[in-house]
Order: structure tokens, then C-alpha cells, then sequence
């Protein structure tokens, strides 16, 4: 067995392969005995696919030259619709709904430079979709919930006066409509609101009733049993907890200290779903892993025994089954079916086929940590493992920190290869859930309030100097990575701490303020919450923005952009990039074109995994055998 420095090793997983080999599942919807959901393909320049599966047979339903993708709120999701086989989807291309017959792609609304659709839902007694709708076509963008007729594409407002709309849903009968709103500076997450209205003979909204939420109670997936009750999940008893609309108030269904829900960041998430008995399937994160629990129609609870760790945002019934998105250890997300009796399951489609042989397996390990403040925190450890070849003695690998975006969202625990890509090639790696993360409850997601660019950052830092101190990893070689508000935690990190040697933004923040008045309207009063309201806190934004203390950057940083992200615009990464070479600091930086917020096109993924390997071994002077492309970094002696 040969003795190989750490960071060094060869590894069987290519940056080729891990980019090419993996999907993005999204939208699993149930259609009777049958199951859809969205496959984003790398491989196919990011192309989203409606995917079938009928009895034994996965099919794709989506024509090609088709991508199933909205831009609501940019960050899209619910892109697609189906009922009783008929599927409409919102097309990437030009944002028209269409719908899917004889294997054929028809335009159901008429072309229109600027009017988006999500979410959308068939009304089961009239000949219509209910839809999330975001026109961009004025001076100022309107969301609302708009009727798409069926028959001629006409879209008529449904629902309006609120900053934002999600979830509408029909009562089993088609009598009553149920959706979420809510209003700026909040997220849906801070606080929303859940409606319910009757109907009229043309199908209009009758009687509406606030039933529950308020600028402090957060409300997800609203939706209705088989027998017509409204079930919905809400944060008020400081957990997301699945509730029974009641008189008097909800009644909490599962009263546990775990998160049945999840951010709304895109559409269709869904944490519950309605069996065939009468019972209702529920996934919690606790301290951030996910259980699966099955409440019969008696109120009985049982939790059942399923060998995954992470749910994905998707749980929902077909026939006699379970689906979910989850994964675990050895797992990647995937399609899975699961008995909801016995808990054995089966994967249908899988996010990756990169196979992890199991000599280079890394298995998540959850840790715990002083965060910061002192403050308990929470990430996931990977230890470098690679059977083929020993490391020198005594010799301590490198740290790679990765903080995840959001940041009011979660890591996961499931198989991931651009992980093991890492772990492989001897790198430690560490996946945090810092302070504002999500599966902990609302006062751990609440601790960021006012906080972002202090307990994210110092979360991160403290992780990677708990494993230092532990002698997981060589306290001169720690790593940070990490995307969107991670990619921030990055540049934060690498300008107001001096504990990393060096760091890989993707997308991130480097100037709040001018995020601020450049953002488009989802997100344009996040910040309100995570820093404090705009302009009266500006000299908080001014002193978290690293692009004004570029004298305090003294270790070097990689900079990967998407050009077309509308969320992090390129100017955030380029006028960093700028700064940085002039005052004579260690950088490098690859701009993507045809990216928006993410990499999603094969060739793109494997260019930023390459990239950073070849940047941090250059930085540390680790010479490796493995060839990779080269990489233009200013400033590196």
C-alpha cells in the first residue's frame, strides 16, 4: 500500500463523472397509482424532465426540446401539474404553460414577455388550473393567484392584494380553496398566513377566512384530507408541527420536538401526506435527521423504522405506497418507495449513479460544537478514508468547511459524491448547520435574526477549530467552501476571521448594500430579518460587507459566478475579484455563462470541482499526480 499525503490521493470519483453522473429530483407528485416527478440533468445542459413512473416502467413524459421550470420567485419549483394522466408545465424557455398530449407539447397560455406561472393545481370541477402567477410585465412585479382556463389559456386574477402567494389547494369536493400569503419584510418561514375561501357558480373566491398564521406563526402545506378537513403544518409551538383545522384552533396531530416542515424556498415541498387507511405519514428532522412517523385515524402514533436520515422535501401517497425524496448514509437522494406498514422500501430513481466504492466510503458523522457566543451548534463530519493508500505518519489532512446557503435552510446527511470527492483524495470535510439553519426548531432558525455575517460566520469558524483542537485536522490547512449566503459565510470568513488558508466562493455575497437595491423582490426585504431594516441599519450592512475591507484579506480566494444569476448578480463576485487583484492579494476567479444561481450543466460542475481542488492543493503546495485543467490565480508567488 503506497504512503501518500493527504489531499494528494487518488481517488476512483472524476469531477467528470460526479457532474455528469447526478440529477436534481424535485416536484414528486402523486397521480393515483402513478408517480411524477422532475429530473434536472446535467448531462443534458440542465434540462428539467418530467419523469413517469406507471406499474413497473419509468418514463420520461416531457418532449424533448422541453424544460419543465418556472422563475417565480426565481427560484421556482411546482413547475408542473397532473390529474388523472393530464400534465401542464411552465416551460423554461418561455415561461407559457403548456400541456403534455399524444406525447406532444401544446401551448396552453398565450406568449407574453414577463408573466410567470408556478404552482399550479386543477380545480377538479371546472375546467382550470389555480396557479401562483408573477407578472414582471409593469414597473413593479405582482404576484397573485390568477385561473388559467383549460379550454382557452385565459388567465383571470384569482386572489390579490398580498406581496406573495403559494399552495393552492381544492377541498376534495372542489367547494372550497385553501392558499398561503403573506407580506413584505417577512419570508414565509417568519410568518404567513393560511385562507380558506368558498367558491361561486363562475368558480370566483367566496367568503375568504383567515383559519390560521399571522406575521409570526409560519404555515406550510396546507392541505385537505380525502373526508375535507384542512390539515396544515405551523411553527407555533416553537416546532413545525402537523395540525387538524378545528374549531377553536388547530389540534396538533404529532406533538414532537422535531421540524415536520421545511423553508419555502422553492414550491411543492410537501413533509405529510394522507394514506389510504385513513392515517396521515409525517417526516420531523430532529436535531437536524429525519424520522418518518404514521398517525392513524384513532390518534395512535407509531414511528416508523426506515433506513434514511434525510427527506427531501417530498413525501406524499400513491395507491397503497409511500414516496419520498430521501437518502442517507450510503444513499444518495433519491425516489423511493416505502411500505408504510412494514418500512421496507425500494429505490425507484436515484440523484446519482456515481458509484462510491466502499473502500473510499465516508460516512456522515453528526458532532456537536461550541458555536458561537458559546452557543450549541451542529454539523456533519466526514473523515478523509481511502483504503488504497496510507498517509504519512503524523501527518494531520486538511479541512474543507462547507456552509450551506440559505441561509435559512439545512445540510444533509445523505451520500453525497461531490462530497466524496473530496473525502476520497484525503481532504477532511465538515458540513455545517450553523446558527439559522433549519430542523432544530424556531428559536435555533431564529438565532440568526439580526445575526447574519456573525453566528453563520462564527459557526463555521468555530467548527473547523473544534476538529483542529480534537485532532481531526491539521490547524494550518483548514478549507472553507460554500454557495449563495454560504458562498457570503465564505467571504466573511476569509476577511473578518484569520483561522482559514484559504477559500472557494461560489455565488456569494460580497456587498449587502448593493445586494439590497439589486435583488429581485422574493428576497428584497430577507435582509430586514437577517441584518436589520435597510436603510436605517446601514452601517451594519456597510460593516458585514467584505468587499469594504479588502485590507483585511490576507489569505486566497477562489470567486465562481454564474453570469446570468439573478439572485447574486456577477457584479457582487467581479467587483470583489477587481479589488482584490489590485491590492495585491491571492485570487482567482471563473465566470460561467448560460449559469443562473447554481451550476447546473455538466461541463460547468465539473469546471468548479476541478477548479477548487487545483486551487486549494496549489495554495497549500500539495503536489498531486492527477492532472487538471489550468486556472489563471493573481497575485500567487
Amino acid at each position: 500500500m503506497a504512503t501518500i499525503p493527504y489531499g494528494a490521493w487518488p481517488s476512483p470519483l472524476g469531477a467528470a463523472e460526479v457532474a455528469a453522473g447526478s440529477v436534481r429530483l424535485a416536484d414528486l407528485i402523486a397521480d393515483g397509482n402513478d408517480a411524477y416527478w422532475i429530473e434536472g440533468r446535467p448531462a443534458e445542459q440542465g434540462r428539467c424532465v418530467v419523469v413517469r413512473r406507471r406499474g413497473d416502467r419509468i418514463e420520461d413524459v416531457l418532449p424533448p426540446n422541453h424544460s419543465a421550470r418556472t422563475w417565480v420567485h426565481e427560484y421556482g419549483g411546482g413547475a408542473f401539474a397532473v390529474s388523472n394522466g393530464r400534465v401542464c408545465f411552465s416551460n423554461a424557455g418561455d415561461g407559457r404553460l403548456y400541456r403534455i398530449e399524444d406525447g406532444r407539447a401544446t401551448p396552453l397560455t398565450q406568449a407574453s414577455d414577463g408573466l410567470r406561472f408556478a404552482d399550479m393545481v386543477f380545480d377538479p370541477a371546472r375546467e382550470r388550473l389555480l396557479a401562483v402567477t408573477e407578472d414582471h410585465r409593469g414597473s413593479a412585479v405582482v404576484n397573485q393567484l390568477g385561473s388559467v382556463s383549460l379550454r382557452n389559456g385565459e388567465v383571470i386574477r384569482f386572489a390579490s392584494g398580498h406581496d406573495f402567494y403559494s399552495s393552492p389547494r381544492f377541498s376534495p369536493d372542489g367547494s372550497r380553496v385553501a392558499w398561503l400569503c403573506w407580506d413584505n419584510p417577512n419570508m414565509p418561514w417568519d410568518g404567513c398566513e393560511l385562507w380558506v375561501a368558498g367558491l361561486d357558480g363562475e368558480g370566483a373566491a367566496i367568503d375568504p377566512l383567515l383559519v390560521a398564521g399571522g406575521i409570526d406563526e409560519s404555515i406550510f402545506q396546507p392541505e385537505w384530507s380525502p373526508d375535507g378537513v384542512l390539515h396544515y403544518v405551523s411553527d407555533r409551538s416553537g416546532w413545525w408541527n402537523l395540525y387538524r383545522d378545528a374549531a377553536g384552533g388547530g389540534e396538533n396531530l404529532l406533538p414532537i420536538d422535531a421540524d415536520c416542515g421545511v423553508p419555502a424556498w422553492v414550491f411543492r415541498l410537501t413533509t405529510y401526506a394522507f394514506l389510504a387507511d385513513g392515517s396521515v405519514a409525517v417526516g420531523g428532522a430532529r436535531e437536524g435527521v429525519w424520522e418518518l412517523w404514521i398517525v392513524d385515524a384513532a390518534g395512535r402514533k407509531r414511528k416508523l423504522e426506515v433506513p434514511f436520515t434525510d427527506i427531501d422535501g417530498a413525501v406524499v401517497a400513491s395507491g397503497p405506497e409511500l414516496l419520498l425524496l430521501a437518502g442517507g448514509p450510503a444513499l444518495p437522494t433519491s425516489v423511493v418507495s416505502v411500505d408504510p406498514q412494514s418500512g421496507q422500501s425500494e429505490v425507484l430513481r436515484r440523484s446519482s449513479e456515481v458509484a462510491v466504492p466502499d473502500e473510499v466510503l465516508s460516512v456522515a458523522q453528526p458532532i456537536t460544537f461550541p458555536g458561537q457566543g458559546g452557543a450549541t451548534a451542529y454539523a456533519y463530519y466526514y473523515p478523509p478514508r481511502n483504503h488504497r493508500v496510507d498517509a504519512p505518519q503524523g501527518e494531520l489532512p486538511p479541512l474543507l468547511v462547507r456552509a450551506h446557503g440559505g441561509p435559512t435552510s439545512a445540510t444533509t446527511p445523505a451520500l453525497s459524491a461531490s462530497v466524496q470527492f473530496w473525502t476520497s483524495r484525503g481532504f477532511a470535510f465538515v458540513d455545517v448547520d450553523y446558527g439559522g439553519s433549519v430542523g432544530y426548531g424556531r428559536e435555533y432558525r431564529r438565532r440568526l435574526n439580526g445575526q447574519q455575517g456573525i453566528v453563520d460566520v462564527g459557526d463555521c469558524v468555530a467548527a473547523a477549530q473544534h476538529l483542529a483542537r480534537t485532532g481531526a485536522a491539521d490547524p494550518e490547512r483548514l478549507l472553507i467552501e460554500g454557495g449563495s449566503a454560504g458562498g457570503y459565510i465564505v467571504l466573511c470568513a476569509m476577511t473578518f476571521h484569520n483561522v482559514f488558508a484559504a477559500g472557494a466562493s461560489l455565488f456569494g455575497i460580497s456587498d449587502l448594500e448593493l445586494l439590497v437595491a439589486d435583488t429581485h423582490k422574493f428576497e428584497a426585504r430577507y435582509f430586514d430579518h437577517m441584518v436589520g431594516p435597510y436603510p436605517e441599519e446601514q452601517r451594519r450592512y456597510h460593516d458585514r460587507s467584505p468587499i469594504h475591507f479588502i485590507d483585511q484579506v490576507r489569505k486566497p480566494l477562489l470567486l465562481l459566478q454564474g453570469l446570468d444569476d439573478p439572485i447574486v448578480p456577477p457584479n457582487q463576485a467581479e467587483t470583489m475579484v477587481v479589488a482584490l487583484r489590485e491590492a495585491g492579494r491571492v485570487v482567482a476567479y471563473v465566470g460561467f455563462a448560460g449559469e443562473q444561481h447554481g451550476f447546473r450543466q455538466a461541463a460547468n460542475i465539473q469546471r468548479s470541482a476541478e477548479a477548487q481542488l487545483l486551487f486549494f492543493r496549489r495554495v497549500l503546495g500539495i503536489e498531486a499526480e492527477e492532472q487538471l485543467p489550468p486556472l489563471d490565480i493573481a497575485n500567487l508567488s
